[in-house]
């Protein structure tokens, strides 16, 4: 009893200076390294499934929504989970996505076992989810929140980088290890193998990030439930739903555009990514300052104007760029702003931060984890079945710009904000 009353006063204890620091450091730390692990599999699941595992657009389709079907699922057990402090059920998770991505490596050529494997490393990744952007709120100080999750953005966006850059070396030496004169099914082979071999540098560093979330301070637990869904809140779980809709067409069919249809090879696919990150690792602590600054709905106002250009370009490419070299380029452009943007959203969780009491922060996020996966599993799913449909793919990007439609008429009810200090 002399234990669990003194952790009581141990939680609720405010945050020394030390304390902020050493979790700011540790978050930073776990979020770099998840970084490293996310777009290791972002970048190379176009490749992998359309060279390796061989998929088709629709089957492509069922893996994306039922690896975004565990978001649904994480709302749920984030409430189970009441009472166990943040940074354990971080570390536990992130052992899930270590298992289920590192198992990559091994998995036979067949799609269901692909499928069945995503789900274990995504259930541990969507309860990870809403973690990290509590735990930065958690630790901020007053009226800093925009920037705490700013620095947060940039170590992802850092881990993000390391993990192109180890991608792209094995990528690299798989090819020169293949003998002078090997047939291109060699070549092949040797880069498929090189793949694979990546992901299991993808599990190492989801085991070393939950390491990390053990230096994470147990006092920042989000007191409260985890449980709750607000009649109040709804523009913000409207702006989830809509942004789950939006992201899932770039995530499922916007890589695989690229490599099914213009065969775009892994290195150049690696570079696009790079250029991502490095735009958004420059980019994510002036974000975060400029939400401060001006407040959450000229910035997602900004995000989803742009969004609606890059489905339309994507839509009618073919119309507008005849000639598939230039055509090419313009889509690899379309793509890099596609996947950069993305740093605007850490809008939605300041929005959070100016519209929920602190004890319900992580409920909230994982009401709005919910509500984007909603979306993401309904979203691939029909996107697949157009792609196989529409052999010019239209209609699967017209989608993601009627999300973006749909995301800057919700903007405009976001309250208007001058100065940071609003903040709760």
């Amino acid at each position: 009893m002399t234990t669990i009353a003194s952790d009581a006063r141990l939680e609720s204890l405010p945050l020394t200076p030390a304390q902020r620091y050493r979790g700011t450091l540790f978050l930073c730390l776990a979020v770099a390294l998840v970084g490293f692990t996310m777009t290791v599999q972002m970048a190379l699941n176009a490749n992998f499934l359309a060279d390796d595992i061989g998929v088709s657009g629709e089957q492509n389709g069922r893996i994306e929504a039922a690896r975004e079907s565990c978001g649904i699922f994480a709302f749920f057990l984030l409430a189970l989970l009441a009472g166990i402090a943040e940074p354990l059920i971080g570390a536990v998770m992130l052992i899930f996505v270590a298992v289920g991505l590192g198992a990559y490596a091994y998995v036979p050529q067949n799609y269901l076992f692909v499928l069945g494997l995503s789900m274990i490393w995504s259930q541990g990744l969507h309860i990870w989810m809403p973690l990290p952007n509590s735990m930065a709120l958690g630790l901020a100080e007053p009226g800093r929140a925009g920037r705490k999750l700013g620095l947060l953005a940039m170590a992802g966006a850092i881990g993000a980088f390391c993990g192109l850059a180890v991608a792209w070396g094995v990528v690299h030496w798989g090819e020169l290890s293949v003998a002078a004169g090997a047939s291109p099914e060699e070549q092949a082979a040797a880069a498929r193998h090189a793949v694979r071999m990546t992901y299991i540098a993808a599990g190492v560093a989801a085991v070393l990030a939950a390491g990390m979330c053990l230096g994470i301070p147990r006092n920042v637990k989000t007191p409260g439930p985890r449980l709750v869904f607000r009649w109040r809140y709804r523009l913000y779980y409207l702006l989830c739903f809509l942004e789950g809709w939006r992201k899932q067409v770039f995530i499922a069919f916007s890589a695989f555009l690229l490599v099914k249809e213009y065969g775009v090879p892994i290195k150049h696919m690696l570079g696009l990514w790079l250029i991502v990150q490095v735009l958004v690792t420059a980019s994510g602590q002036v974000v975060g300052r400029i939400i401060d600054r001006v407040g959450e709905r000229k910035v997602l106002f900004t995000y989803y104007a742009t969004m609606l250009v890059v489905f339309a370009g994507y839509a009618f490419a073919p119309n507008i760029w005849h000639d598939v070299a230039v055509r090419k380029i313009a889509l690899y452009v379309l793509f890099v702003m596609d996947g950069s943007f993305f740093v605007l959203a850490m809008a939605m969780t300041t929005f959070v931060n100016r519209l929920v009491p602190p004890q319900e922060h992580t409920a909230t996020l994982s009401a709005g984890v919910a509500a984007n996966h909603v979306a993401a599993v309904s979203m691939p799913f029909i996107g697949g079945i157009l792609w196989d449909l529409d052999k010019a793919h239209m209609w699967t990007f017209l989608i993601g710009a009627v999300a973006a439609i749909g995301s800057l008429l919700a903007v405009r009810y976001v309250p208007r904000r001058t100065a940071a200090t609003s903040d709760k």
